[in-house]
This record gives structure tokens, sequence and C-alpha cells, in this order.
């Protein structure tokens, strides 16, 4: 009895990992991570907007992390463009503390901590549905046909 086996030989592309890790940061963790929940999985550039109008200090930081991941994916891939990356992970690690004593009233300390975080992007190119890259400056946007506006809603005045 003679089996045969068959194998397919696939090709498997290695997708290269595009990103940058800001460590060692001076701020709480819990502080950042809210700023990181908006912009996780937006286009490159929507998430640099916002961030750039964005007050907190956190803002600032994923920022100039979110910049570095995009330099190093454009530096590593000459056929990218800005517009074709989008935020594929962001991680806020919470890093070692800093303790320091706290001098209080008669004689006593407290221990006051003070939190670091580290700050992990990665970008990666989007992909549309036949598994090619999008054209860059196109973007598909899924539009509600049912829905009316209020300036076609039938009321007349």
């Amino acid at each position: 009895m003679a089996t045969t086996t068959t194998t397919t030989t696939a090709k498997k592309e290695k997708k290269k990992i595009y990103k940058a890790v800001t460590k060692f940061l001076i701020v709480s963790p819990y502080k950042i991570r809210p700023v990181a929940d908006l912009v996780r999985r937006k286009p490159y550039p929507e998430a640099v907007s916002l961030l750039d109008n964005m007050p907190h200090k956190g803002a600032r930081l994923i920022r100039k992390t979110l910049l570095s991941a995009a330099s190093n994916a454009l530096s590593l891939d000459k056929q990218l463009v800005e517009d074709m990356l989008y935020i594929k992970e962001i991680k806020v690690d919470e890093g070692p503390r800093m303790k320091r004593v706290w001098f209080r009233a008669r004689g006593r300390a407290d221990m006051l901590l003070k939190r670091m975080c580290h700050i992990t992007v990665i970008v990666d190119q989007t992909v549309n549905a036949e598994g090619t890259s999008k054209a860059s400056g196109a973007k598909s946007r899924k539009t509600s046909a049912g829905k009316a506006t209020p300036a076609s809603s039938g009321k007349a005045e």
C-alpha cells in the first residue's frame, strides 16, 4: 500500500514590523493609556493631527514615538507613503518606580512613588480587501445610504 503525500510550497513573505519604543518616561502609564486608546488603529495622518490638538502630556510623548515609528517605516521601505500607514498597535507598559521620601509632620515620612512607563508603537501598511496596498491619498469610507439628512427629510417650511 503506497501512500503519496503532496506538499504545497506556499511562499510566506516575512512581513516587516515597523516599530519604535520609548522607555523610562517619568509619567504614570494610567495617564497615558486613555490617550493611546483614542489613536489606536487609526490612519497615521489622522492620529498625528489628533495628538497635535490634545493638551495632555501623554499625547506629546505618544506623538514623538509615533513619528519615530513612521520614519522607521519610511526609511526601511522606500515605496511607502505616509498616507499608507496606520497604527497597528500601541502598548503602554509599566516601568520601574522611583521611590522618594516625603517628609510629614511629627517626624513621620511617606513614600512617594514616581511611576515610569514604556511606550511601544507599531505601524503597518494599510491593505485593501483584494490584498493589495492602497494607493496614496485614497480613503475608503462607508456611507449610510438609508438615513435621511435634514435637508431631504420631506418637510416643507
